[in-house]
């Protein structure tokens, strides 16, 4: 199955905050490759697999205190 990537739109402002929660993601997740783009102006999670499960993902990032949403395609 070809790869899968799914476009969060996150208020993640910080580079630490991206790395926490990159490495919460990607110890649930680990076939995940987990990229964050702060500069952006919707604070990007870009997630590439085979599958996602973009509702955990979203689980994840509010019980760490961050919105989180699925980005339109």
């Amino acid at each position: 199955m070809p790869d899968m990537i799914e476009v969060f739109k996150t208020n993640v402002s910080e580079p630490g905050q991206a790395q926490l929660i990159a490495g919460k993601l990607q110890e649930r997740f680990p076939a995940y490759r987990v990229h964050f783009d702060l500069e952006d102006c919707d604070k990007i999670l870009r997630i590439e697999t085979t599958g996602i499960n973009a509702d955990e993902i979203i689980s994840i990032l509010h019980a760490s205190g961050f919105r989180c949403e699925v980005l339109p395609g």
